[in-house]
C-alpha cells in the first residue's frame, strides 16, 4: 500500500476519532426524546415511528450529506472550517461592503450559540452512555454522574497532547462503535424488514401531511440526531473535507442509518417505551460491553466538539474578534490541530456545572437542539451570502439552495423553541455572555485604536522631530525594533523612549504585523521593506503579513527574511524589542457604559502580551506602557 493511501485511510479514522463522535452517538438518545415519558412522549404506533425514522434520516442526508459536505465545506478559508471560517471571507469581501457588518454580527450569533451548544455536548452524551449501567447494573445508578465526571476530567485533561494523538487513539475506537451499532440494527432490520419503507423520503413527507402537529413536535428531538453538524465544518482544519468526506460516507453515515432503522423496528415490534433502545438492540449478556463501549464514543463526542471550540478560538482571536490568548499548535504536519488552555479549562467548569445542574440525559435533552438550531439555520444563511457576493453564481442557484436548507432550518428552530423554558435557556445564556464579551472586545478594540493612532503620529513626522531636536538626540550602539500598532505611524514606545530617555539607538526598525484572511504566506511574500526616503535618520520600517494558520513568532520571521533582503542590514538575534502596551483608564467618553468599559478592561489586563504573543525574546524586550482613556 503506497504512503499516500496509508495517509489517506489514517486520517480518514482520524477523522473518526475526532469529527464524528458527536453525531455518531445520538443514536444513544435522539429517539428516546421522542418516544419516552420523560420527552415528547408520542404514542409507540407504526405511522409515529416510521415517520420519525424517515425524519431522521432524510434530515441527516439533507443537512450532513448534501448541506455541509456537498456545499458548505466547500466555503473553506485555506482549509479552515466552521462559522468563522465563513465570517473571514465575508469581512475580506469588497462586493457587500453596504451590509457586510450585519452579516459578520449575524455570524458572531451564531458562533456564541455554537459554544452554547458545545457545553452541552460532552454532558449529555457522556451521561446517556453512563446511565447504561442503570439496565445492567441498577445497583451503581447513584455513581452515574460520579463516573460521568471523571471520565470526562479525564478527557480535558489530555487535551495538551493534541488531536493527532487522540485521534490516533480514538479512531480505532469509533470505527468499532460505527461497525457494533450497524450490526446491532441490521438484526433487527432483519427481522422486521417493514422498516425499510422508512427509507422513502415520501414516508416523511406523508407524516408531515397527516400529522403535521406530531411531525412538528418531533423535528425538536430530530435535530439532536444532526448535533455535530456544524462541528464536523469546524473540524475540518484538523483533517481536511476529504478525508471527513470518505469517513462519513463509507462508515459513519451507513451505519446510523442501519442503526436508526434497527432502534425504530425493535420499537415497533416491543410495542412499550424503552429506557434507551439503543442498548435494547444486543442480547443481555452483550449490554455490559456495549455500554462501555458507548462510554468511549462519547467521549469522542466530546472530543469533536472540544476540538470545534479550539479551531474558532483560534480564528476568533485571529481576526481580533477576542482578547489575545495562548494557542499551542500540536502538530508540525497538520496546521489546524491547536490547543487552547483558556478554553479548554472554561469548557470545563461549565460541562461540570451542567451535569450537577441538569442530573440526568433525558434532563439535558431538553435543553440540546435551541442552539444547534440556530447555528445551523445562520450556517446557511452566510453561505447563501457568499455563494451570491463572493462566487457570483447566478440568482437560480441561490433560490434553488435557500428552497432545500431553509425550510428544514426554520422547522428546526421553531420547533425548538418551547425548549427554551425547559433548559433551553442555558446554552443561549452562554451564547448570550460569549456575544456580549465579543461585542464589547470589538467596540472597546476601536475606541483604543482610534485613541492610540491619535498619540501616534506618522513616523515621517517623528523623524522631523528627531531632526530638529536641539541638542541632538543621544543615539546609542545597536539596533532597536519597535513593534507598530498601526503601519506608518510612529509607536508610543519609540516616542516613550525619545521624550522621556532622551536617547535612540543607532539602528532603529519599525515593525508593523497584519493577520490576513489567507491561510499561509510564503516567507518571500512575508515582509514588505518600507523606503521612507532619504536622511531617516537609521529609522526603517518592516510590515509583516501572517496567515491564520502561521505562527506568529516574529524574531523567527526577521531572521528568516534577513536573508532574502540583505539590505535589513542587522541581526534580530542580537537586537533590543521594544513594545509598547495600554493601561487603559476610565473615562466618560466615547458613549461606552461604564460597566462595558470595566469589561473589556478585565479582558485586556487577562489578555496574552504582545511579546507573548508575536513571541518576543524575553531577555532582550523592553515593554513600555502609555496610558490610554477609554
Amino acid at each position: 500500500m503506497s504512503n499516500i493511501k496509508k495517509g489517506t485511510i489514517g486520517l480518514a479514522i482520524g477523522a473518526l476519532g475526532v469529527v464524528f463522535g458527536d453525531i455518531g452517538t445520538s443514536p444513544l438518545y435522539a429517539l428516546n426524546v421522542v418516544f419516552s415519558k420523560s420527552g415528547l412522549h408520542l404514542a409507540i404506533n407504526q405511522t409515529n415511528i416510521f415517520g420519525v425514522i424517515s425524519l431522521i434520516i432524510w434530515s441527516v442526508a439533507i443537512v450532513v450529506s448534501i448541506k455541509y459536505i456537498g456545499f458548505i465545506m466547500r466555503a473553506d478559508n485555506g482549509g479552515e472550517g466552521g462559522i468563522m471560517a465563513l465570517i473571514t471571507q465575508i469581512k475580506s469581501s469588497q462586493l457587500i461592503v453596504k451590509y457586510r457588518w450585519h452579516f459578520i454580527m449575524l455570524g458572531l450569533v451564531g458562533v456564541a450559540l455554537f459554544y452554547g451548544d458545545s457545553t452541552i455536548t460532552p454532558a449529555i452524551s457522556v451521561l446517556s452512555a453512563v446511565e447504561g449501567l442503570k439496565i445492567v447494573a441498577p445497583h451503581l445508578s447513584e455513581w452515574v454522574i460520579l463516573i460521568a465526571l471523571v471520565i470526562l476530567s479525564s478527557l480535558f485533561a489530555i487535551q495538551r497532547f493534541g488531536t493527532k494523538f487522540i485521534g490516533q487513539l480514538f479512531g480505532p475506537v469509533m470505527l468499532i462503535w460505527f461497525v457494533v451499532i450497524a450490526i446491532g440494527g441490521t438484526s433487527q432490520v432483519w427481522q422486521h424488514p417493514d422498516i425499510l419503507i422508512a427509507l422513502s423520503p415520501l414516508t416523511a413527507l406523508q407524516f408531515f401531511a397527516t400529522n403535521p402537529l406530531q411531525a412538528f413536535i418531533a423535528m425538536s428531538a430530530v435535530v439532536l440526531a444532526i448535533t455535530g453538524a456544524e462541528a464536523l465544518y469546524a473540524d475540518m482544519g484538523h483533517f481536511g473535507r476529504p478525508s471527513i468526506a470518505r469517513a462519513w460516507f463509507f462508515v459513519a453515515f451507513p451505519a446510523l442509518i442501519l442503526c436508526y432503522m434497527g432502534e425504530g423496528a425493535l420499537l415497533l415490534h416491543s410495542g412499550t417505551g424503552m429506557s434507551s433502545p439503543l442498548f435494547s438492540l444486543f442480547p443481555a449478556e452483550l449490554q455490559l460491553p456495549i455500554v462501555i463501549l458507548a462510554t468511549a464514543a462519547t467521549v469522542i463526542a466530546s472530543q469533536s466538539v472540544i476540538s470545534g471550540a479550539f479551531s474558532l478560538t483560534k480564528q476568533a482571536v485571529q481576526l481580533n474578534f477576542l482578547p489575545k490568548m495562548l494557542i499551542r499548535h500540536t502538530s508540525t504536519k497538520k496546521d489546524g490541530q491547536v490547543y487552547v488552555p483558556f478554553v479548554n479549562i472554561a469548557m470545563f467548569i461549565t460541562v461540570v456545572v451542567l451535569i450537577l445542574l441538569f442530573g440526568s440525559s433525558a434532563n439535558l435533552a431538553n435543553a440540546y437542539g435551541v442552539a444547534v438550531s440556530g447555528t445551523l439555520a445562520i450556517s446557511t444563511i452566510l453561505y447563501l451570502v457568499v455563494m451570491r457576493s463572493l462566487w457570483r453564481r447566478p440568482r437560480w442557484q441561490i433560490a434553488l439552495a435557500m428552497l432545500v436548507f431553509i425550510p428544514l432550518d426554520l422547522l428546526f428552530v421553531t420547533s425548538n423553541i418551547p425548549k427554551i423554558f425547559d433548559g433551553g435557556w442555558f446554552p443561549l445564556l452562554i451564547g448570550s455572555f460569549l456575544l456580549l464579551l465579543i461585542t464589547t472586545w470589538l467596540k472597546g478594540q476601536r475606541i483604543i485604536s482610534a485613541e492610540r493612532h491619535a498619540l501616534e503620529g506618522t513616523l515621517r513626522h517623528f523623524i522631523d522631530t528627531i531632526h530638529q531636536q536641539q541638542p541632538p538626540v543621544t543615539r546609542i550602539p545597536g539596533t532597536a525594533i519597535y513593534i507598530s500598532h498601526h503601519a506608518g505611524m510612529a509607536p508610543l514606545a519609540l516616542h516613550a523612549t525619545f521624550d522621556d530617555l532622551h536617547e535612540l539607538h543607532e539602528r532603529v526598525i519599525i515593525v508593523s504585523v497584519q493577520s490576513t484572511t489567507a491561510a499561509h504566506i510564503p516567507n518571500n511574500e512575508r515582509a514588505v521593506i518600507d523606503d521612507l526616503g532619504d536622511d531617516t535618520d537609521g529609522i526603517s520600517r518592516v510590515n509583516l503579513s501572517f496567515g491564520f494558520h502561521d505562527i506568529m513568532n516574529v524574531p523567527e520571521v526577521l531572521k528568516s527574511i534577513r536573508k532574502l533582503s540583505p539590505e535589513l542590514g542587522f541581526d534580530p538575534e542580537k537586537a533590543s524589542y521594544f513594545v509598547s502596551l495600554s493601561k487603559v483608564i476610565l473615562s466618560r467618553r466615547h458613549g461606552m457604559s461604564l460597566w462595558r468599559k470595566s469589561l473589556y478592561i478585565a479582558m485586556d489586563r487577562n489578555a496574552l502580551s504582545i511579546s507573548d504573543y508575536y513571541r518576543l525574546p524575553v531577555e532582550r524586550t523592553v515593554e513600555m506602557r502609555s496610558l490610554i482613556k477609554l
